[in-house]
């Protein structure tokens, strides 16, 4: 296979928010890149519990080039983007104290950044956020393009904010200690991209399935940049999701949301529930008559080849309904699904029956 360079960069833009995704294998330029993009030597640092090492990493190197820091280590886990800790963090800020130019770097997945994103926007009425994304989902997908949030009881990400980071800085080296399950979850984002936007993405992942659960370093580079190229476009195209474009992004995240919400934070990974729903918007699809037998067999075979999962859970179906009625992306109270229409192309698409969407569900 060709072996692609390690180091890029890839470009957000968005005029006076543009920012740039470092995408390298260590963290020996992290300070550089930090003090070329901010105006400040004081953060909070908000990490999990998971990545104590490479929280200690970035706080002794803070320290060398004479930053004031302090951290905040939060437990693992969906449960952690909640109310009380986002009360934590405004109380640590307090603390700290943080004025409007304080950053706040978050390191770790989807959890953290979601989290550490939302009291960044919502502190000062706004304060610089910096990215250092350790798991695969949170590189290819949650810490780009600036949403941010917590959950509720009745669903996730119910409250949150639009916040562009100021750097998202990766080391792919931070993938070497991932557990191979929070590894694969994030497969099924690059999955995603593939199946949304970009069939030589889906073409790559399936001809190098078996590097990619390998984790060799040429073809992880190569879906991570790809994949941060696809989706900075996106966000330039529909920064605060207001043309539709952005709602592409969604693809399997109505059924995924459902899943997890009904299941329990926590009992399915998000890229788990994303295949799952990724399956059950094809199948949807096919049940309209968009796509055929052999899209939904070429989407469930890989998704299956990266171990992911490729059947809905067991959970009462009107549970799943109910959730999926409180979904963001709906308008007028009718459901609002992103289907396909070939590999490469979907679309925003409301007023599918229920009973449709049952029969789905139904596996």
């Amino acid at each position: 296979m060709t072996v692609d360079p390690v180091r890029r960069v890839v470009q957000v833009d968005l005029g006076p928010r543009s920012y740039p995704i470092a995408i390298t294998t260590g963290l020996d330029d992290i300070t550089h890149q930090l003090t070329s993009r901010l105006a400040t030597r004081r953060a909070l640092v908000v990490a999990d519990s998971n990545v104590a090492p490479r929280t200690r990493s970035v706080m002794e190197r803070l320290a060398d080039a004479g930053w004031r820091a302090e951290a905040e280590v939060l437990p693992p886990g969906e449960g952690t983007k909640s109310v009380p800790a986002l009360a934590q963090l405004y109380s640590a800020l307090a603390r700290l104290p943080a004025d409007r130019h304080t950053a706040v770097i978050a390191i770790g997945g989807g959890v953290i950044g979601d989290l550490a994103g939302f009291a960044a926007a919502t502190f000062n009425r706004g304060i610089p956020l910096v990215m250092l994304p350790t798991t695969l989902l949170a590189m290819v997908d949650s810490s780009v393009g600036g949403k941010t949030g917590i959950n509720l009881p009745e669903g996730k990400n119910l409250v949150g904010s639009f916040h562009q980071p100021a750097l998202v800085y990766i080391d792919l080296g931070a993938l070497e200690s991932l557990p191979g399950r929070e590894y694969r979850s994030g497969l099924a984002e690059v999955v995603k991209y593939g199946v949304i936007l970009d069939p030589g993405l889906f073409d790559f992942v399936e001809s190098h399935a078996r590097h990619l659960l390998d984790r060799n370093e040429a073809a992880v580079s190569r879906v991570v940049a790809r994949s941060c190229e696809l989706k900075a476009e996106v966000v330039r195209q529909d920064e605060r999701e207001e043309t539709g474009m952005r709602a592409i992004l969604n693809y399997g995240h109505t059924f995924a949301h459902a899943f997890e919400t009904v299941l329990g934070y926590g009992a399915w990974l998000h890229g788990e529930a994303v295949s799952a729903g990724m399956v059950c918007a094809g199948r949807l699809a096919r049940r309209l008559g968009w796509v055929d037998d052999a899209f939904c067999a070429r989407q469930e075979k890989l998704l299956e080849a990266l171990r992911l999962p490729v059947s809905p859970p067991e959970a009462p179906a009107d549970e799943l309904l109910a959730v999926m009625r409180r979904d963001k992306k709906n308008r007028d109270g009718r459901t609002r699904f992103i289907l396909p229409r070939r590999m490469g192309e979907v679309v925003l698409h409301e007023g599918v029956p229920e009973a449709e969407v049952r029969a789905v569900l139904a596996g």
